[in-house]
């Protein structure tokens, strides 16, 4: 079994991999300090859910579908980036992850590539593909977002402990308060003809997510 530190060490070294390979201009000390930044971040109390074990798991669908992407380190980075600040108080998470990423980034990438990675964060807020998105890059963003709705087709059992995670980031909500706004993000998600863009993830996990989203439905309304 792995351990907290080793898998840490995995993620940095396939973070390091993914930059390196899109810039000469960084050194190995310097993508050293942006990975321990992330490190920090992913590690901060007020999470339970958008920890560093998410970006694993996120990491673990891409290197399933990689081969299908057109920009592959250009989704990698904003894997890594796209829950870099996380504040469950505050409903400007994207946005200001997206800004911290181009900060910290755009010593090292072009504009153009620093404009994807934040054009790609900000469409995670509401998982809506932007419709100005070059046609090119569609296939990407749809990926990109397929992987960061996979949790809600996990086996039940796994969705439960997602579901736990999540009223553990907002436990400064009383119950009747997160059952009401919780309640309406997973109706609305169930109001999109198809959770999932790509045939790929429609294919694999539309049906588990609906079924798992119903029930905690059930349990949210027990609350």
């Amino acid at each position: 079994m792995k351990t907290v530190s080793n898998k840490h060490d995995e993620l940095g070294k396939c973070f390091a991999q993914h930059l390196s390979t899109m810039t000469s201009a960084i050194s190995p000390k310097q993508v050293d300090r942006l990975w321990q930044d992330i490190v920090t971040r992913y590690g901060e109390p007020q999470r339970a859910y958008h920890t560093l074990n998410h970006i694993e798991q996120l990491l673990v669908e891409f290197e399933n579908i990689k081969q299908v992407l057109s920009e592959p380190h250009i989704i990698a980075l904003a894997l890594y980036y796209h829950d870099v600040i996380y504040d469950p108080t505050r409903s400007d998470n994207e946005l200001k992850s997206a800004e911290f990423a181009i900060d910290v980034l755009s010593p090292y990438l072009s504009t153009e590539q620093c404009r994807q990675i934040r054009a790609l964060i900000m469409m995670t807020a509401n998982h809506q593909l932007d419709t100005l998105i070059d046609s090119d890059k569609y296939n990407d963003v749809a990926y990109l977002l397929d992987m960061d709705l996979s949790i809600l087709g996990v086996p039940w059992s796994t969705y439960k402990q997602y579901a736990k995670a999540i009223r553990q980031e907002y436990k400064h909500i009383a119950d009747d308060n997160y059952r009401d706004g919780r309640t309406a993000v997973l109706q609305g998600l169930l109001a999109h003809p198809k959770l999932y863009l790509t045939d790929h993830y429609y294919d694999q996990l539309e049906t588990q997510a609906r079924d798992n989203i119903k029930r905690e439905l059930t349990s949210l309304a027990a609350l």
